[in-house]
């Protein structure tokens, strides 16, 4: 319980208290929405392993954006990839990931799930030989990685109004008040007024 913590907006700005309080050169990035860069990223004593919910590179960015679009594609695999940080977003070596299946009638929610759970299963699966400098890349940086999943890729969501794949795409089901930026796009698109930010 003495562990100590830290609250921060932004991590990088607290690059220095962060590296000092590090005693095993690891750090872990799991469910995280910061973006690591300079001069965090600067001591190479450090090592950043982010657990990141989705295939790379294929599912780059947030994850909730990713497993949404994921099903609009008709992807048939989604699952959960252990890399490096490095300056970009999510494009460092891979580590290892976990793979599941998605089926045709699979829900947002349901891959949400299992993607956290594969999350942790990952993490498991890593954490002994990270800990003992054992883990190292599958595979390396990929030169130009597809596309970004960020907020932005939110605004595309008019054009799969009529995919057959849409509704069960969007049933956030109980993850719908953790998925603000999704929820006010789906407002948007039936022509809602937007809810204000709290």
């Amino acid at each position: 319980m003495g562990a100590p913590h830290l609250a921060a907006g932004d991590i990088n700005a607290h690059a220095h208290t962060f590296a000092q309080a590090n005693t095993d050169g690891i750090v872990w990035s799991l469910n995280n929405r910061q973006i690591f860069r300079e001069p965090l990223l600067q001591p190479k004593s450090l090592r950043i392993i982010n657990i990141h919910n989705g295939l790379l590179p294929r599912h780059r960015g947030l994850p909730s954006v990713a497993i949404l679009l994921a099903l609009l594609h008709g992807d048939t695999e989604y699952g959960a990839t252990a890399h490096e940080v490095d300056a970009g977003i999510d494009t460092g070596p891979v580590l290892a990931e976990h793979r599941f299946a998605i089926g045709p009638e699979d829900r947002y929610h349901q891959i949400m799930l299992r993607g956290i759970r594969a999350c942790h299963a990952l993490f498991e699966q890593i954490l002994p030989a990270v800990a003992d400098g054992a883990a190292g890349p599958e595979r390396g940086v990929q030169e130009e990685p597809p596309a970004y999943y960020g907020v932005r890729a939110l605004n595309r969501l008019a054009a799969f109004r009529d995919d057959p794949a849409f509704d069960r795409a969007t049933d956030l089901g109980p993850f719908a008040t953790h998925e603000p930026e999704i929820t006010q796009a789906l407002l948007q698109l039936d022509g809602l007024p937007p809810r204000p930010r709290l």
